[in-house]
């Protein structure tokens, strides 16, 4: 399945939630904002939001400071 990340065109196994695909890029789910298709995915519900191909996904991380 080809998805876009941060408009990347990049290749992943199907079935693919947006849980897993942080974590497949190394991500921490809860230290990034994730929007699909130009719509904010609430973090709540990133293990029930299935990735579809085509997707267009942007990965905001969070960076601490002070």
């Amino acid at each position: 399945m080809q998805i876009k990340v941060n408009g990347e065109a990049r290749e992943f196994d199907a079935p693919l939630n947006v849980a897993g695909l942080a974590l497949r890029l190394q991500l921490n789910p809860t230290q990034v904002a994730v929007e699909r298709n130009r719509e904010i995915v609430p973090r709540s519900r990133y293990g029930e939001v299935e990735l579809s191909p085509g997707d267009e996904i942007e990965i905001v991380h969070f960076i601490g400071g002070g």
